[in-house]
């Protein structure tokens, strides 16, 4: 099913943030600070007939249907596979670079050896090797990775089947620009034809979600509301253990309703039910200060509970239309997921890390006190080169005696470039050279990370600072804390994926990786 192009899939995302429909499920889209009361959809308006509490007949089992499920098939761009999983060149591509990169967040790092391609696919098999172990140990099943996976599936499944409905529908004609343009002076063109079509989008997606909602024979438990109500009220002003803010927090409904509780059944349509659990999960996807203040009532708990049952009424309409079944979709979603359940097992082994005890931390500093030097830093003016052969012939020029800016003026691929300082951290491997120079020299030809890629420069140093020799004060005592413990996790999870690697055959192509080294550059 062909979707919408990107321009309107963009201007669709910014049609969501004033769709009233929208502002209901928020916590599907991502947009968390919604302030609106959901209103009723259009069609109706007449009050929901009371439902008892009493439980909802269950449909007979249908009979277990055997599939037969092909094997995938390996795309030609394989560069190793692991179980069902391929790694592709461009992602190997895009890893490697992402490893490369000079980055500025961490303040105590040492110059570093560039990696290469086949370090760097080890370490995707191994991640990918700790996601089929998560799943077989049902890390999925956990309540919190449960409800993250399912948002996001659910999320991109909504805008899957709103993009859809949408398709075709939103034309806006000229004699209706021109109408917006005269009722207010102060708009241009394209401003008033978004807001015509923001307008479109309002009714069309409201009118759709009311048809949804009519077929889907959505019933109300009301008789449940009350304990709704009370439970809520339970939560808000006795929690279990002691908070600062006055809100409901997401671990109270995770830990403090009872299995019983959560399965309580405020609403029931043709294919699911709005649970108890549903309703405070949807609470606790709107920002504290944003809460509905009436949650204490019966109507309160039904303002809520529309709200909570526009995501599974939308998910419901895209499964019965088979978007469920999109390619594209499903391995999002499997990406997702396997990024959360990699999470999940650093999140585990870093909880095996033990912290160090002043002994160990002395004997780090004393070993690495170059790596805590501060404020080590260089000033710095370079020309990008295009090419190598660029960059050889701008640094004879400057041997020959031609000033520095108007050699940079003429080769330079940034024009704009000014001196500043850098760090080792912002150069990582690239820093060792820049710092064998002295003020005045002009290092080079080097590489460095241009933009989105690697490019050769010629460097002119202007300042160098070596820094303040460390001392293991209390500041720096918990410096050293968190690299001792980011090395010891590290090396447990590279322990753990060489164990896994060794349980979960893999095979790796290297013929087709042999040549992938984006710093060998021309």
């Amino acid at each position: 099913m062909k979707l919408l192009s990107s321009k309107p899939a963009l201007f669709f995302v910014g049609v969501l943030t004033g769709v009233c429909l929208v502002l209901c499920y928020r916590h599907v889209t991502g947009w968390y600070e919604a302030t609106e009361q959901p209103r009723e959809p259009a069609g109706r308006r007449t009050k929901q007939p009371e439902t008892k509490s009493a439980a909802l007949p269950k449909k007979p089992d249908e009979p277990a249907r055997r599939q037969v499920v092909k094997p995938p098939v390996e795309p030609a761009d394989t560069v190793a596979k692991i179980g069902d999983y391929f790694i592709l060149k461009e992602e190997l591509e895009k890893r490697l670079m992402s490893e490369l990169q000079p980055y500025d967040d961490d303040e105590f790092i040492i110059e570093t050896e560039p990696t290469d391609a086949k370090a760097v696919l080890m370490k995707m098999l191994s991640e990918k090797a700790m996601a089929m172990e998560a799943r077989k140990q049902n890390f999925l099943e956990k309540e919190t990775v449960h409800k993250i996976v399912k948002d996001y599936r659910n999320k991109k499944l909504v805008n899957l089947l709103l993009q859809t409905h949408l398709q075709g529908k939103l034309t806006v004609s000229e004699p209706e620009i021109a109408e917006k343009l005269k009722a207010d002076l102060k708009l241009d063109r394209a401003r008033a034809k978004q807001m015509v079509e923001g307008a479109k989008a309002r009714k069309i997606l409201d009118e759709y979600y009311a048809e949804i909602y009519k077929k889907s024979h959505v019933k109300k438990l009301t008789g449940n509301f009350d304990k709704a109500a009370q439970i809520h009220q339970r939560l808000l002003y006795h929690p279990k253990t002691e908070r600062k803010m006055q809100f409901i927090r997401n671990s109270q409904i995770r830990e403090e309703l009872t299995p019983e509780e959560k399965n309580i059944v405020l609403a029931a349509y043709d294919k699911g039910k709005v649970t108890l659990k549903d309703w405070f999960e949807t609470l606790g996807d709107i920002a504290p200060p944003h809460r509905p203040k009436n949650l204490h009532t019966s109507q309160g708990v039904d303002g809520l509970l529309e709200r909570a049952m526009r995501t599974p009424l939308l998910v419901s309409e895209a499964e019965s239309l088979g978007l469920d079944k999109n390619e594209n979709l499903r391995k999002q979603v499997r990406e997702y997921e396997d990024n959360v359940l990699l999470n999940e097992v650093k999140k585990a082994k870093s909880n095996e890390v033990k912290d160090p005890d002043e002994k160990e931390l002395t004997a780090y500093f004393n070993k690495n006190k170059e790596m805590f030097r501060e404020n080590r830093t260089l000033k710095i003016d370079q020309i990008w080169c295009q090419d190598l052969k660029t960059a050889q012939k701008v640094k004879a020029e400057l041997d020959d005696g031609k000033d520095f800016e108007s050699v940079k003026q003429k080769y330079t691929l940034d024009k704009e470039g000014k001196p500043f300082n850098t760090y080792p951290g912002s150069e990582r491997s690239f820093w060792k050279d820049l710092w064998q120079g002295d003020p005045n020299d002009v290092v080079g030809p080097v590489k460095g990370f241009y933009r989105d890629r690697f490019k050769w420069r010629i460097v002119r140093i202007l300042e160098k600072k070596p820094g303040k020799p460390a001392e293991l004060s209390d500041n720096m005592k918990n410096n050293v804390k968190w690299k001792v413990i980011e090395e010891k996790r590290n090396a447990m999870l590279e322990t753990y994926g060489k164990e896994l690697l060794e349980k979960y055959p893999y095979k790796i192509y290297a013929d087709r990786i042999k040549d992938i080294n984006p710093l060998d550059i021309p």
